[in-house]
Formats: structure tokens, C-alpha cells, sequence
């Protein structure tokens, strides 16, 4: 029992210095940089795409249905769809190869005007970096939520985040604040400018 207790007071040790880490004056600039953008994508009629792979994908999942269901808040729905649809996705690997499973689907659904938020703990997942090769062709944003370095896909989106943390779980619990704090300033935004335009 004594180890157990402190593996788990080690675990929520690292979880508070990697919170310390990303909570910066940088950090914030960069999520409020975001938010604007894709805020200004949804009152242009533009909508978000989402993906990830495993427990990124149940983020993206997440993110998106905070924004068509709701955050804390009561308002209109907002335009979200994350890639997770089990119909494509095997179809998909099994005609094309896994890599393919999510630059076919923004070739479906991304138009110009759209966001494509892509989650990879590593920055290394080849399906999306081709995501992010098939949404550039289309003039749809990219946003990248990342780890470990930001590994090979660093500086290829529009707008990125890199989480600190040794480990994908750490990076993703990061992430995942990152996608609540985006919500909320999409929130907000939306908010303003209706209220600008009554």
C-alpha cells in the first residue's frame, strides 16, 4: 500500500509541474490567439473538424460536442463534427491504409473558411500530417495540439499549442484544458459580437 500511495502522489506531482509549465503568460496568448481565429471562422459560416487518435480522439470527440451540445452555458449550437465515425475509419484503413483515415474525411467535409484542429500527443502521427496536407490544399486552418517537443509536425499548422510532459497522458489531461479553455473563448466571442450586432 505504501507504494502505491506514492505512485500516486507521484503522479499528481508531475500532473502539477506540467500544469505549472504550460500555465504561462505565452501559453494564454497563444489559446486567446486561437480562439479568435476560429471564433472568426464560425461568423464567417465556417465550421470545426477535429481528430485524433485513441484517447486524442475522445478529446476531439469531447471538443466538439461542447460545441454543439453546450459548454456551462445555454446558446446556440455551434458547427463541430470530430472525426470518429467507425463506418469511415475502418473503411477507410482497410481501402487506403490508416494514414489516410483523416485527410479523406477533411477531403469530404473541409471547405474553405473551416478549422481543422488535429491532436498528437507525439506530433509524429502520419495521418495527420496528411490531415494537415489535405485541409492547407482546401484553405482550411490548421490548429495543432501537440506534445513531447511538437516532434515533426512542430510549425507545420497555422496555430499550434505544445504541451509539456514526458508522458501522452500528462500531454492530453494539457490538451484537453487547452480544448475547454477554446470553448470558452469561442464562447465568448460569439457573445460579443452578437451583442454588437443587436
Amino acid at each position: 500500500m505504501g507504494n502505491d500511495f506514492r505512485g500516486i502522489a507521484g503522479e499528481l506531482d508531475d500532473a502539477r509541474i506540467a500544469l505549472e509549465r504550460f500555465s504561462t503568460p505565452a501559453t494564454a496568448a497563444a489559446l486567446e490567439r486561437i480562439a479568435d481565429a476560429l471564433a472568426e471562422r464560425l461568423l464567417g459560416g465556417g465550421k470545426m473538424l477535429a481528430c485524433g487518435n485513441g484517447g486524442s480522439a475522445a478529446d476531439a470527440m469531447h471538443f466538439c460536442e461542447e460545441l454543439t451540445g453546450r459548454y456551462r452555458d445555454d446558446r446556440p449550437s455551434i458547427a463541430a463534427i470530430a472525426c470518429i465515425d467507425p463506418g469511415h475509419i475502418t473503411c477507410t484503413a482497410n481501402d487506403y491504409g490508416y494514414e489516410y483515415v483523416f485527410s479523406r474525411w477533411v477531403e469530404g467535409l473541409g471547405r474553405q473558411g473551416d478549422a481543422l484542429i488535429v491532436m498528437s500527443t507525439s506530433g509524429n502521427s502520419r495521418n495527420m500530417l496528411r490531415a494537415i496536407e489535405a485541409a492547407r490544399v482546401r484553405g482550411v486552418l490548421t490548429v495543432g495540439l501537440l506534445g513531447k517537443g511538437g516532434g515533426v509536425m512542430r510549425g507545420l499548422c497555422d496555430l499550434e499549442i505544445v504541451a509539456p510532459g514526458e508522458t501522452a497522458d500528462r500531454v492530453q489531461e494539457l490538451h484537453m484544458l487547452a480544448l475547454h479553455t477554446l470553448v470558452g473563448g469561442i464562447e465568448r466571442r460569439l457573445l460579443a459580437s452578437a451583442g454588437a450586432l443587436s
